[in-house]
């Protein structure tokens, strides 16, 4: 936003914001993204609030659409995505801004759309799994694990399946939790028989669903909703500082750097986002991350790699941390052997 908007006019929402938004009336003024956003994460106090309250959306939207795709397998056609990239600096319809940087909507697509996946079905409460393989991958475990807002765990269910090739199946139905806060969590973990892990995925919701105005739908762009999901409590979370680890190497042109990314506190570290940027403090772009916009529960860590051309940064990188409830740090990165 600080690249293509005046510091003056970043906030509140106005005529500079207008210009880059879309053609549809409710668009041109960002005025579905905005009701959107506070219906369900809350009101926003600054560009930095929106920001990140947009970006969550958009990874939810975009994970649950080619998900949706990936469940109904018998009764697909196609599905297209608009759009994956813009011209010129936009607010909406894509995975990769104006400037090649991945927003919530690209890590979002890229889980959804992992070659074996375990994932949650909005529509039936239910939990699939995906194999698009040519063949088929059997003895496979999941697990679903439902925790409050203060991370105790509440419920869960698991199954072993066999899985045809290039097919979903549904593995079950979650049991209904009694005393779930209205704003909750699922993390879901799919494991071969050897107890390797396949696939992970991690759910924000709600026990008030979104409730969709078919009866209001005056065209095929836009669906109205007549309630709207309560994830208020995300603004609950208390903060959480990570432990960072990240080492850098390079060959041939091409750089990549592993993070090793732990939390030791006992509240969930929500959407947690990694950024190297150079000397100047841009962006390293493009960059291809395994994964980002990523959570962790108590004690939980994960290992992310990401690789970049050597000509992209100006100067020695600096790895960012931050993250919807995560304490912002600035680190340089060490040079592997």
């Amino acid at each position: 936003l600080k690249k293509f908007i005046p510091a003056d006019k970043l906030w509140p929402i106005n005529e500079y914001w207008y210009f880059h938004a879309g053609a549809i009336p409710d668009n041109s003024t960002l005025g579905d993204a905005t009701r959107l956003l506070e219906k369900r994460y809350g009101p926003s106090n600054s560009a930095e609030e929106f920001s990140r309250k947009a970006q969550l959306a958009y990874y939810e939207d975009s994970r649950a659409k080619y998900e949706a795709y990936a469940t109904h397998w018998s009764n697909r056609k196609m599905t297209m995505n608009w759009m994956m990239n813009n011209h010129w600096p936009s607010f909406f319809g894509h995975l990769f801004d104006y400037y090649f940087k991945q927003g919530g909507g690209y890590f979002g697509t890229k889980k959804a759309c992992e070659t074996v996946h375990v994932q949650y079905s909005y529509d039936d409460n239910s939990v699939a799994v995906i194999n698009g393989e040519q063949q088929p991958v059997n003895g496979v475990k999941v697990t679903a694990r439902l925790y409050n807002l203060d991370a105790t765990l509440k419920g869960s269910r698991e199954a072993t399946l066999d899985l045809l090739a290039d097919t979903s199946k549904k593995a079950f139905d979650l049991p209904a939790i009694p005393d779930l806060n209205s704003t909750y969590f699922l993390q879901l973990e799919l494991r071969d028989h050897a107890g390797r892990e396949l696939s992970s995925n991690f759910y924000w919701l709600s026990t008030k669903p979104d409730v969709l105005d078919w009866k209001g739908r005056a065209d095929t762009v836009y669906t109205p909703q007549s309630g709207f999901a309560d994830l208020t409590g995300l603004n609950q979370l208390p903060a959480v500082k990570l432990a960072v680890r990240s080492e850098s190497s390079g060959h041939a042109g091409e750089n990549s750097v592993r993070v090793t990314v732990k939390n030791p506190a006992k509240a969930i570290a929500f959407m947690v986002q990694l950024r190297l940027t150079d000397a100047s403090g841009d962006d390293i772009v493009p960059i291809f991350w395994d994964d980002n916009y990523f959570s962790l529960l108590p004690g939980e860590s994960r290992e992310i790699s990401a690789r970049y051309d050597s000509s992209a940064a100006k100067g020695p990188p600096r790895l960012q941390v931050a993250g919807w409830n995560v304490t912002a740090s600035s680190t340089a990165i060490t040079a592997g052997k």
